[in-house]
């Protein structure tokens, strides 16, 4: 399958270049949805608030969904696709046009990985682990996908007293690039989370996210994969979700900037999230929304083309519902950034000593229902390029 081409997102450009950019760059969102969360999942706390619903039916409400602008799902291999059930997904795809935009391993879920999976001290399963990324890797190959989504959520420790992590983080990136280059030319979108389920995640932050892309790259070796490398793609990229970004006191505008600084930003999560706390995945724009039009803004400002991938947990209201809730906040949002006057916001962030106060000013009317009832803004000081 060809790669998609990310390069461009390291592009760096001076503030008339930018402003340029910003004016005629417009974000394209196309949604895609996890398979997963359209059936209940099990919960510590309390039973499932609704049936379990079979894959099939699944897919049936997702079809229903795509002229409200859902356009790809994902899923995770085997427990949701897999070789006996890919027919099933071969006519979704067909009947509906509706992508299968990534298939991911499911490494963190069976009784065998409690001790990690790609990490695994234990040979054999470790063994089982790989064996199981290259499966899923060779059903991105066949379906045509744009990358494979990796989350190690079972991978990392809780207490680190005598723990050789050297050797653990070795152990996973020895793993994942004997699965990429078993099944070449297949890109990694790495997902990185601090904690939960375990106490410490291995690579959990955007900026360890990013180290493993350099490390993991530096081993590979097939033919297919080098040559991709010498062409300046990134193959191991990354997947930041907004509620697993707030979860580590990161800043999302900056967690997406350090993946685009290296064309590395291969999709996004949406939900939203308190910082830290546990993982609520949220409806889009629930929580902290000037953290995600921050966000939307970096992406504009960068040129991002991927999908927005709305990765939620609705355990309270009707998945079509909070599907149609969280999509429609990220169009909000956009308009509202579209409509922005980059060129002041430009001066002002360029030159932050001159414009002390006028970007927050800006934005506070920028978000007013009513910004005719507010002081009225000061413009930008004369004679400063604006």
């Amino acid at each position: 399958m060809p790669i998609v081409d990310l390069r461009e997102q390291s592009t760096r450009r001076d503030p008339d270049a930018l402003i340029e950019h910003l004016r005629s760059f417009h974000l394209d969102l196309k949604f895609s949805a996890g398979i997963w969360y359209f059936s209940p999942p099990p919960s510590r706390f309390h039973e499932r608030y609704r049936d379990e619903v079979p894959l099939e039916a699944r897919l049936e409400i997702a079809a229903a969904l795509g002229d409200d602008g859902l356009c790809a799902l994902e899923a995770h291999y085997p427990n949701e696709i897999n070789e006996d059930n890919a027919d099933l997904w071969r006519s979704f795809v067909a009947d509906t046009g509706i992508r299968l935009l990534t298939i991911i391993p499911l490494l963190f879920w069976d009784r065998a990985f409690a001790f990690g999976s790609l990490s695994n001290p234990d040979p054999k399963v470790r063994a089982d682990a790989i064996v199981r990324t290259k499966r899923a890797l060779a059903l991105n190959l066949e379906f045509e996908t744009d990358f494979a989504v990796v989350w190690p959520g079972i991978d990392g420790y809780e207490n680190p007293f005598g723990l050789d992590l050297i050797s653990m983080r070795d152990r996973f990136i020895d793993g994942l690039v004997e699965a990429m280059d078993a099944v070449p030319g297949v890109r990694i979108a790495f997902e990185p989370k601090p904690y939960e389920p375990r106490g410490r995640v291995l690579f959990g932050t955007t900026p360890e996210g990013v180290l493993l892309g350099h490390l993991a790259e530096e081993r590979l070796s097939s033919t297919v994969n080098r040559e991709l490398l010498d062409k300046g793609h990134r193959l191991v990229c990354l997947n930041p979700e907004v509620g697993h970004v707030l979860m580590g006191y990161e800043d999302l505008a900056c967690a997406f900037g350090w993946a685009m600084s290296e064309g590395r930003l291969a999709h996004t999560h949406w939900n939203s999230q308190p910082l830290g706390n546990y993982d609520q995945d949220l409806n889009v724009g629930v929580v902290s929304p000037e953290q995600s039009e921050a966000g939307l803004y970096a992406l504009k400002m960068h040129g991002y083309r991927g999908y927005f991938g709305i990765d939620i947990n609705p355990e309270r209201m009707e998945v079509p519902d909070a599907l149609r809730v969280s999509m429609d906040a990220l169009r909000a949002m956009n308009d509202r950034i579209d409509a922005m006057d980059h060129a002041s916001i430009v001066e002002a962030t360029t030159r932050p000593d001159r414009h002390r106060s006028w970007l927050e000013a800006y934005l506070v009317r920028a978000r007013a229902s009513f910004p005719e009832r507010l002081t009225p803004l000061a413009p930008l000081r004369e004679g400063d390029g604006s």
